[in-house]
């Protein structure tokens, strides 16, 4: 490769972050309960209608248990911590799917998905309240508003390098774009997920703590996920949306020690 070349596309490339950068900092809110900026581009209304057609293929694929009482144990476990988070102007509503998947996740609209899988898995009422008290967490940390505009950011200064390298004659535009897109999935987009499953750990103890629940059953929920995940395969955390099992039950652990 030509050093005009090289210096060329690193140019390009730094241009591109520049502008990512510069959006960045016209949309910059504080978060009260991380303590540290976010990047901010979508409104709530937006991403309501995200998540509203997300629930919707979710619950195509998994439709929620028969039993009216598993669905009103959840509802009743999550109550109170719904109540700590203080965001009470959500439709927030919680529903057991019927799968062996060992998952839950939560959406911006207030649906919290709960797989039967991780239900069964948890030992009792104050582990399945750690982990809906980390889906809750996600919400409070405003990580879904996060990381949607980190992509539109991501996205924006890739294709802002792709049109400036191809006004230029470049003929390998596309693949410095497809270049640029793995630089920032790894180097933006993961370790920002990674570090948002962490904060969200954080904030479910605090929410724990507040609606009179053991924070220490977060960590027995996070022991028995890992003795779980013991031999199996698991990825490199480099290139995972979660820190590994150890790193987190330790980060956690910190958490529930400070009181």
């Amino acid at each position: 490769m030509c050093g005009r070349c090289a210096s060329r596309r690193g140019f390009l490339a730094g241009l591109s972050a520049w502008g990512v950068a510069a959006v960045g900092l016209a949309a910059c809110t504080e978060n009260a309960t991380t303590g540290r900026n976010q990047l901010v581009l979508v409104d709530d209304g937006q991403l309501a209608a995200m998540a509203d057609q997300a629930w919707a293929e979710v619950a195509g694929k998994h439709p929620p248990v028969a039993d009216p009482a598993v669905q009103a144990r959840l509802a009743r476990i999550a109550r109170p911590l719904v109540d700590a988070s203080g965001r009470t102007d959500l439709d927030w509503r919680f529903t057991v799917l019927d799968s062996p998947e060992l998952n839950a996740f939560v959406l911006p609209n207030g649906r919290v998905g709960f797989f039967r899988g991780l239900l069964e898995l948890a030992g009792d009422d104050e582990e399945v309240g750690s982990v809906v008290g980390h889906e809750i967490g996600h919400i409070v940390a405003r990580h879904p508003a996060e990381r949607v505009s980190q992509e539109l950011a991501v996205n924006a200064g890739v294709t802002l390098a792709q049109v400036l390298m191809s006004r230029e004659g470049g003929e390998w535009a596309d693949e410095i774009g497809a270049a640029l897109g793995m630089g920032a999935v790894f180097g933006v987009i993961l370790p920002y997920s990674r570090r948002h499953e962490l904060e969200a750990d954080a904030v479910g103890v605090g929410l724990m703590r507040k609606a009179g629940l053991d924070p220490a059953a977060a960590i027995r929920f996070w022991e028995r996920m890992a003795a779980r995940n013991d031999g199996g395969p698991r990825p490199p955390e480099v290139i995972s949306t979660h820190p590994a099992d150890g790193r987190r039950l330790d980060a956690l652990k910190a958490v529930v020690a400070e009181g």
